[in-house]
């Protein structure tokens, strides 16, 4: 039998085969380019777009030199090495050229990052100068990139460090100011989305671009004035060699605003050499972070709170005997021989713990602390002085104190005998400082601060004004308490004072408390006074400390000699006019 060929179905069947084909075709392009485009298309931009973070620039910080800002802090440029392991095409000449170039800035081991092949971004340099990424860009090498950043730069080395505080190698603020205003001073990265080439060189064209600025963080302007802080670090240094103290710190703040001129510690540190601290109690501003108990510079608030209230005249009198009794406990006096009838000007000259306890009785019915005078302590101490409370200062570790309220049962009559005289009570050199300001400065309280403002477009800006709390004593008792505490000075410690000039101050000795007793082989001197011109309100008041382990010191013999170097020092900064 013989078989028939029929060309014509021949040719039907390959152009039916041809149009499956195509359909499959297609259906498989439209597959692709329609149901999973969004798929492609994100694979295709994982390969080609790539995301690039703007640093943004951290805010430099100022302080005042008289009227003028000067830089305290600075930025230079540094860079970040960073590969995109999926992009390498020759690991060895990447390691190569780091240990050659950066070798000193690499992280330990660093080629193990280069094969973590699930990730995008791994940094392997940290801190590569200008010069050194120049030539490692040079090397072209497929998956190498770099980020500049910004690194601090202290043209004042340790000055005011502890206000300033450091920024850590991962760019947060710690310590002081860059810590506390962390956010204001770092502003806010950019974001670059751009289609790169196989190096990860961004190219200028498509639509893939998205751009973010970056927000450069604010210019701070601090209240510190350079000079008075260079001063005052300088008599610290001082008063450490004659007296041997291993802590010292020293405030000096404007009572007619509550700015802080200074505010200064030692130990200290350079924050340039940060690898060099050993102890990290000296990033610590004891100023703000350490309270203690001040002792007999709180006589002042005692006699202000007497004063006050009516009960008590500079020329007011009680009688003497170095001793008196408070329920079971028997108060003494550290100067002792003064007895007999004597005035409560010559209490706060000898600094006599009997008269502050008597004023504390006349506060209540005349011979015992009661409810009523302890109710009026507390107001005083701690509402209006606001001692045991956080100043609101822009620092980071501030911290708070101890005021016991009459209403618990440690607030009783002893505690209150005790804290007339300084005793029973913790606060900060700061909370003292800016509580005496307000006795001096006519009885308005300012809060502290430290921020004077910012620099915008080379100007400064200067800051909102903080809280103020006027009558916290009336301007009469400010003025006699002024005049008390200028009186106070004078009988004792005004002969190396610049002559013509109103200068008032009172010592401080406090006893330190180890294993919940009080000791007699270490205690605390300050001093705490003001100064300025006769009938006008002080232009400063200074606050010093010393302090040492199983050191005596005092405020009279020890802290004393330092806030005269500060004072005497000011009156000619300040240009202040002598009187006659």
């Amino acid at each position: 039998m013989q078989l028939s060929f029929n060309p014509r179905g021949r040719a039907k069947g390959l152009a039916l085969i041809i149009l499956i084909i195509m359909a499959l075709f297609v259906l498989r392009l439209f597959y692709i380019q329609v149901i999973q485009h969004a798929y492609y298309q994100d694979q295709a931009d994982n390969e080609q777009v790539k995301r690039f973070v703007l640093r943004a620039k951290r805010g430099e910080i100022y302080a005042m030199e008289g009227d003028k800002p000067v830089r305290l802090v600075m930025n230079e440029t540094v860079y970040t090495a960073w590969v995109d392991p999926t992009q390498v095409a020759d690991k060895q000449a990447i390691v190569d050229a780091l240990n050659k170039v950066a070798g000193g800035n690499t992280r330990k081991d660093f080629a193990q990052y280069i094969d973590r092949k699930n990730t995008r971004y791994q940094v392997l340099a940290t801190k590569v100068t200008r010069k050194q990424a120049e030539m490692l860009k040079k090397e072209n090498l497929a998956g190498l990139g770099f980020d500049a950043v910004s690194q601090r730069v202290y043209p004042e080395g340790q000055l005011a460090s502890q206000v300033l505080g450091f920024v850590d190698a991962e760019g947060n603020g710690k310590y002081g100011l860059e810590q506390a205003n962390d956010e204001l001073l770092r502003g806010k990265d950019g974001l670059l989305k751009t289609v790169t080439d196989v190096r990860l060189v961004p190219l200028t064209i498509g639509d893939k671009n998205i751009r973010r600025p970056a927000r450069d963080g604010a210019d701070v302007v601090l209240t510190i004035d350079r000079n008075v802080q260079a001063a005052t670090e300088k008599a610290l240094v001082d008063g450490a060699e004659r007296t041997g103290a291993t802590h010292l710190s020293a405030v000096v703040m404007e009572p007619a605003t509550g700015k802080v001129l200074a505010m200064a510690n030692m130990p200290t540190y350079d924050p340039t050499h940060l690898a060099t601290v050993t102890n990290a109690e000296a990033f610590n501003n004891n100023t703000i972070s350490n309270p203690y108990e001040p002792g007999s510079d709180i006589k002042t608030f005692t006699v202000a709170t007497g004063i006050d209230k009516g009960v008590i005249t500079p020329t007011s009198t009680y009688n003497n005997t170095d001793y008196i009794k408070v329920d079971d406990i028997t108060i003494t006096n550290a100067s002792k021989g003064q007895t007999g009838t004597i005035t409560m000007q010559h209490a706060l000259n000898w600094s006599l713990n009997t008269g502050m306890v008597t004023i504390a009785e006349r506060l209540g019915d005349g011979s015992y602390i009661t409810r009523g005078a302890r109710d009026t302590m507390y107001d005083y101490f701690y509402n209006r002085f606001r001692l045991g409370r956080t100043t609101g200062i822009e620092l980071a570790n501030e911290a708070g104190g101890i005021i016991v309220p009459p209403t618990e049962a440690q607030g009783n009559a002893v505690r209150y005998s005790n804290m007339a005289f300084g005793q029973g009570m913790d606060a900060t050199m700061l909370q003292v400082t800016a509580g005496f300001g307000a006795i001096i400065n006519g009885g308005v309280y300012h809060e502290p601060s430290i921020i004077a403002g910012t620099m915008e477009g080379g100007e400064l800006k200067p800051a909102a004004t903080k809280a103020q709390y006027p009558g916290v004593i009336t301007p009469a008792s400010s003025a006699t308490v002024r005049e008390m505490v200028y009186q106070a000075r004078q009988a004792f410690y005004a002969k190396k004072d610049k002559p013509g000039y109103f200068i008032g101050g009172k010592t401080g000795t406090s006893q330190t408390i180890k294993n919940g007793k009080y000791v007699s082989t270490e205690t605390i001197g300050t001093y705490l006074g003001f100064g300025g011109e006769k009938g006008q309100i002080p232009r400063y008041v200074i606050m010093v400390e010393v302090a040492g382990k199983d050191m005596n010191l005092s405020g009279g013999d020890h802290a004393h000699p330092i806030f005269t170097d500060i004072s005497n020092w000011l009156i000619d900064y300040l240009r202040l006019t002598p009187q006659g």
